[in-house]
């Protein structure tokens, strides 16, 4: 009888134990956005946590698209809402070979043709077997506690509260000045 109590205890204790792990991987698989690093443009760590407390808006940036004209526009809203909103740009070539550029000449690119004064990262994949962490968390439900996506070309972008959770993604065909990205600043 005592064989016995010990060996349902122990089947009870495994169970626990098994429900107790899954909880805890479950847990770390989801990552807080503000825990996510990226180098901006010249090669230093961006530490997304400095950005707690404002909107953060992350477009993927091409220097050869038909939407680069977007980088005015980013400009724009980067000049009327830095106080309450953060952009960040990532260069991608992943879309039409469209941002072939090294970081010197992206940089050049983005100061000379727009005034880019918002913040630039390195290049980058938001897609794929190389996808960059920050661009898994903006398109994995499982990651970001909101919705799932694809990023289907450049200058799709992807809203973030002043918690750090997803409101919405937008793609390319969506201005930067819309009024819904802007609605959430007013």
């Amino acid at each position: 009888m005592n064989f016995l109590k010990i060996l349902t205890g122990l089947a009870f204790s495994a169970i626990l134990f098994n429900s107790c792990a899954q909880t805890e991987t479950k847990m770390d698989i989801t990552k807080n956005l503000y825990e996510i690093t990226i180098n901006n443009i010249d090669g230093n760590t961006i530490s997304l946590n400095d950005y707690k407390g404002k909107y953060i808006l992350f477009v993927n940036v091409a220097s050869e698209c038909g939407f680069t004209s977007q980088y005015k526009e980013l400009q724009e809203l980067h000049n009327k809402y830095k106080d309450e909103l953060v952009i960040i740009g990532s260069p991608c070539n992943q879309f039409g070979k469209q941002e072939p550029g090294n970081a010197t000449e992206i940089k050049s690119f983005c100061t000379k043709n727009y005034g880019v004064e918002f913040l630039i990262t390195e290049k980058i994949d938001v897609k794929g077997e190389n996808q960059h962490p920050l661009y898994n968390w903006l398109t994995s439900k499982e990651k970001n506690g909101s919705k799932s996506s694809s990023v289907k070309w450049n200058f799709q972008k992807y809203l973030i509260n002043k918690e750090g959770q997803l409101i919405d993604y937008y793609y390319s065909i969506t201005s930067p000045t819309s009024k819904k990205i802007t609605k959430h600043f007013n």
